[in-house]
């Protein structure tokens, strides 16, 4: 079987574990990433059920992620005077393992030895030709590549230019959500404090020796430019203006982090995951949205996608409609289980508030306390994993590592150069 010359956009989570498989079954992977370098920290992710654990194993990164895990305890949820209401349980919101997503995308890096990682560059234009696809920079010159893989999130410029406007959904949630690291401890370790107001909750987390604040706000869809960093300040400070507790250390925390990081709580739906040569990957091609495992369907989609490949031959065509077919179902029962994610995190009145808060307190004490995290696994594990045969040839799968240094032998990061006419389709 002939090796592939794959193009990832997207050099996050969902890439770097596609590029895994791929360069293990020896095809010729780029990964083309819009950021300067892998971006650090990043909110809490988690994984659970026996597919999502199995295919940490089956990565050979499942022992890495585990020793990176955030062990982190419960919530406590607080007045504006900073008296215990009620606490949220770890059990619902931690999944079986938890690791911060700079951690896990620096551990995926490592493991996708052999491929080549080009940052702060992106796609401007792609041209499906008989023989493959012609790609252009904002950078480098253009090259062309039997597959280009969109793995570039909810924003993605794959979509746009392979799908433009055919079909696509991003059906918004209700809700937006900011973070971003804070200085201090707040009192915590490994522990958080939530404080709501109506349409409105501030949650602050210390885990692995690093304090993070997330505050998230009921709105409709909101218009502005999703890398104009200082106008969605502007947007959360809005709209926090004149709460109380610790929020205005927040806010004023919030203008000068630099990981901050804002999006929607929204789902992308697709009629299709692929086009031609163009196949989506990950939040690009389903974003389930919070509370929808977008992390672990993100792993499993690279596995399945992967799979589908090396079990056609490289025939994409073949190789894109079993993807599909095998992963929609496990996505749209994801994307149901995130829905209704805004009345539990940003009840609009006083009274939902307060209830919320009432059926936490009660929870340890009820027959159904587990009853959550059951349908919370339950989702996750709606998916059997085809057993593919291990792949022949390529470099041996990379040691996962999460140091701040590059691995040795691992992903070669450059500037991307004009096309070898020796790998070219």
């Amino acid at each position: 079987m002939r090796a592939l010359n794959v193009l990832i956009s997207g050099g996050g989570i969902a890439g770097p574990a596609l590029a895994h498989w791929l360069v293990r079954r020896g095809d010729r992977v780029t990964l083309v990433e819009r950021a300067p370098s892998l971006r650090p920290g990043g909110q809490a992710v988690d994984f659970r059920g026996g597919p999502q654990l199995e295919v940490l194993e089956r990565m050979g990164i499942r022992r890495a992620v585990e020793e990176h895990q955030t062990h982190m305890g419960d919530i406590t949820i607080v007045d504006e005077r900073g008296r215990r209401r009620s606490r949220l349980p770890s059990a619902i919101f931690s999944g079986d393992v938890e690791i911060l997503r700079g951690a896990l995308s620096r551990i995926l890096h490592d493991a996708s030895g052999g491929a080549e990682y080009v940052f702060d560059d992106s796609i401007t234009s792609l041209a499906e030709t008989p023989g493959g696809v012609e790609v252009t920079f904002e950078k480098a010159p253009p090259r062309r590549f039997d597959l280009v893989v969109g793995a570039d999130g909810i924003h993605s410029k794959v979509r746009e230019l392979a799908f433009g406007g055919d079909g696509a959904e991003l059906r918004h949630l209700g809700l937006y959500q900011a973070a971003f690291r804070v200085p201090g401890t707040y009192g915590l370790d490994r522990a958080g404090v939530m404080h709501s107001a109506p349409g409105r909750c501030a949650t602050i987390m210390r885990t692995n020796g690093e304090t993070r604040a997330s505050l998230d706000f009921a709105a409709p869809p909101l218009a502005y430019d999703h890398r104009d960093r200082d106008r969605q300040r502007e947007l959360v400070a809005a709209a926090f203006d004149g709460l109380g507790w610790e929020i205005p250390s927040l806010l004023e925390a919030m203008w000068t982090a630099e990981d901050f990081y804002f999006a929607p709580a929204a789902q992308v739906v697709l009629p299709a995951y692929s086009a031609g040569r163009v196949v989506l990957l990950g939040d690009a091609g389903y974003a389930p949205g919070p509370g929808g495992m977008g992390t672990g369907l993100a792993l499993i989609g690279a596995y399945v996608l992967a799979g589908e490949l090396a079990a056609a031959a490289g025939d994409h065509r073949t190789a894109f409609a079993r993807y599909e077919q095998e992963l929609r179902p496990y996505v749209e029962t994801c994307q149901k289980q995130a829905r209704g994610a805004d009345k539990f995190l940003v009840p609009q009145k006083r009274r939902q508030i307060w209830w919320r808060d009432q059926a936490m307190r009660m929870l340890p004490y009820l027959p159904y306390r587990n009853l959550v995290r059951k349908m919370a696994t339950r989702a996750a594990s709606a998916i059997t994993l085809k057993d593919h045969p291990a792949p022949e040839g390529g470099p041996a799968p990379a040691r996962a590592r999460s140091g701040q240094d590059p691995a040795p032998h691992g992903p070669r990061t450059v500037r991307l150069g004009p096309e070898d006419p020796a790998g070219s389709c």
